[in-house]
């Protein structure tokens, strides 16, 4: 599935307690080649951002570090796998881990905007 996330918007429909973003948590993709960036914000976080390698299949392998609202530096590791909705937009669902703090996993889900 060629998918291009250049200039699309995302925010979570879904997050499991242990993670920081919400509904209120809006993440502008760049992508240029195969090289996804975002910077994100929202909710419990102040200013994000990531780094990834978009996979033939669609699917992104990323790393993210972000700063919450405690004014901790939180990083980590996600892994998303694209769904095209009935509406034609994307739905992303990610496993993710945190490689700061507690070290536990997650998971979420995205939908374009």
């Amino acid at each position: 599935m060629k998918i291009n996330y250049n200039n699309k918007f995302f925010k979570p429909v879904q997050n499991t307690e242990n993670g920081e973003t919400s509904d209120e948590t809006v993440f502008h993709y760049k992508q240029s080649g195969n090289i996804l960036t975002s910077a994100y914000s929202g909710g419990k976080i102040k200013t994000g951002h990531l780094v990834g390698l978009v996979k033939q299949d669609g699917s992104i392998d990323m790393r993210y570090h972000q700063i919450n609202n405690c004014d901790e530096l939180m990083t980590g590791i996600c892994h998303s796998t694209p769904e095209v909705m009935s509406n034609g937009k994307l739905r992303l669902h990610e496993a993710w881990q945190w490689t700061s703090g507690d070290q536990s996993k997650g998971n979420s889900v995205l939908e374009e905007q």
